[in-house]
């Protein structure tokens, strides 16, 4: 029963991450990304608090000192540490370089999980890990343009620390729940994120990320921009992506391994062309489809089997 319910939190994880650029299209230009990613992961921690507080009673825990130390160390690496970093890259290497790197996390996620959780690495994820980096690279294509090698490195950076970010965040589900090292990590990384726009409205400093080519992250609005207009897609990327899709990725790391879940990020990629041919009447290349399948089969290969294997177990009790 367990390892049906980490699979229906991956197919929601999926839904919410998939949907999230789709969504984000009807707003595009109307918001700073990194306004957007405070509002995202702020009001995220708002609809999850309800949900921790009544886990943290339901299980009679407290959070001590360590554990306000740990879900902080979380929000720095996964939210105010990987994001803009990932925002910084985007502008040295472009978006494809950036996003074929990210979409790859489960790669490190795999190996990360090995060491620091002692999962093991089976023969399926590496084979399902070598077809969905297939897949992957095959939608972006990263070929048709010229690497920069900062921007490689800044996105190689972003994708890193929010592997850390997943796999250190699962260490803590099993004491607290799924619900409560989401929420209480978003509210340190909104915490630390709304620092950092405050500071860049520091004349010198704003002048400085100006003249480094990084006016986006000088004088960063926190309330501009906003209208009723927008309202309905920015609360859908808030409650809906960060909110009720980054818990259910914690969630499903309570019955499924951090290798396995992190296989979302595979599906991004592959499902996002098909949304957005649905939504926006976006045109589906060939590499796309191709990329698709590829990773259709290498998910299939890492999640088949463990189904199987389920079943089995369940019928044998």
């Amino acid at each position: 029963m367990g390892a049906k319910k980490g699979y229906f939190f991956i197919v929601v994880t999926i839904i919410m991450f998939t949907s999230y650029e789709v969504v984000l299209k009807f707003i595009s230009g109307q918001l700073n990304s990194m306004q957007l990613t405070l509002c995202r992961f702020s009001v995220g921690f708002l609809i999850l608090l309800p949900l921790a507080l009544h886990t943290l009673g339901k299980r009679g825990e407290r959070l001590d000192g360590k554990s306000v130390a740990y879900f902080a160390l979380l929000g720095l690496l996964g939210i105010a540490l990987s994001m803009p970093i990932l925002h910084v890259s985007v502008n040295y290497a472009g978006s494809s370089v950036a996003a074929v790197l990210f979409s790859c996390n489960p790669v490190f996620v795999t190996f990360l999980a090995f060491f620091l959780l002692k999962e093991p690495i089976l023969p399926r994820h590496i084979a399902a890990l070598v077809l969905e980096v297939a897949g992957t690279i095959a939608i972006i294509n990263p070929f048709q343009t010229s690497v920069n090698l900062l921007g490689t490195g800044l996105a190689l950076l972003s994708t890193i620390l929010f592997s850390f970010y997943g796999v250190m965040g699962k260490r803590k589900c099993a004491q607290y729940g799924g619900a409560v090292v989401t929420c209480f990590s978003f509210f340190f990384g909104s915490l630390i994120l709304l620092v950092f726009i405050l500071l860049s409205h520091i004349p010198a400093l704003a002048q400085m990320l100006t003249g480094a080519g990084l006016s986006e992250f000088a004088n960063i609005p926190i309330f501009a921009g906003y209208t009723l207009q927008n309202l309905p897609y920015v609360l859908f990327v808030s409650v809906g992506v960060a909110g009720i899709g980054f818990c259910c990725y914690f969630l499903a790391m309570e019955y499924q391994p951090a290798s396995v879940v992190s296989l979302v990020y595979f599906f991004k990629p592959a499902l996002a062309p098909v949304l957005a041919w649905m939504v926006h009447g976006e045109i589906i290349a060939p590499n796309m489809l191709l990329g698709i399948v590829l990773i259709v089969a290498g998910s299939l290969c890492a999640i088949i089997p463990g189904i199987l294997e389920a079943k089995r177990v369940s019928l044998h009790k």
